[in-house]
């Protein structure tokens, strides 16, 4: 059967960050490796269940179950019902037991799609003494109690990816959102080079530090913040 679909795991023992499979089968299955079971996609970390989820094709169209795991499984941060289907679209993020194993799913098979770049990848799943609160109104972070202000770029982009967490964000909309005053160009989108967007994100985890804004980049398509960010 051709590819239809791919998973990039993110996070996840024993794979490799950036790790891309291919969905192939009508069923491909997911969980932990034990004597008993040899999962499709097998991690290794004991919070996983050993069939924690299925991804079947169903009319052309990749369906979620969770099989009844006991740490459960979210889609976009919203947690899922056990045995219930639930369809998949393109850069939807999948977590598995609160986050110890995070995938990338996307209709866009990886010969056809260029590589998944996590930004910061290593972290914990909580980080101890390390507490982030945003004050929107003031324009400002609190970072291990440090009142850290943000510049007006910073904070239109930290608040559409917060805004969107967990889900991609493509690039065309942060053109538009962080830099409105600029002249559109031939497709409409403000004349933004790459570069600029990227010195933008740097600026950003060194001055509030580097696991403070979990920031993914999806090469060429956009960026993804994982939060569980107190906001206010």
């Amino acid at each position: 059967m051709e590819n239809f679909a791919c998973l990039y795991i993110i996070r996840g023992e024993p794979y490799k960050s950036g790790t891309i499979v291919n969905l192939e089968e009508n069923e491909t299955t997911v969980g932990r490796l034990s004597n008993q079971l040899t999962p499709d996609i097998a991690f290794t970390n004991p919070f996983i269940s050993r069939q924690h989820i299925v991804i079947r094709k169903e009319k052309d169209k990749a369906v979620l179950y969770d099989k009844g795991s006991l740490h459960g499984t979210e889609i976009n941060g919203e947690r899922v019902k056990p045995h219930r289907p639930y369809p998949l679209n393109n850069f939807d993020i999948i977590k598995l037991a609160n986050g110890m194993s995070v995938l990338h799913f996307s209709y866009v098979f990886a010969d056809q799609t260029l590589e998944l770049e996590p930004l910061s990848i290593t972290r914990q799943l909580e980080i101890p003494g390390m507490p982030l609160t945003i004050h929107w109104e003031k324009r400002e972070c609190v970072v291990e109690g440090q009142r850290i202000a943000m510049s007006e770029k910073e904070y239109l982009l930290i608040r559409l990816l917060h805004e969107n967490a967990n889900r991609l964000v493509p690039l065309e909309v942060i053109k538009a959102t962080v830099w409105p005053e600029r002249l559109a160009g031939e497709e409409g989108i403000p004349d933004v080079t790459l570069d600029e967007l990227n010195a933008l994100i740097y600026r950003v985890r060194k001055k509030y530090g580097k696991d403070t804004f979990l920031i993914s980049a999806v090469r060429g398509s956009g960026y993804v913040l994982e939060s569980e960010i107190v906001s206010s």
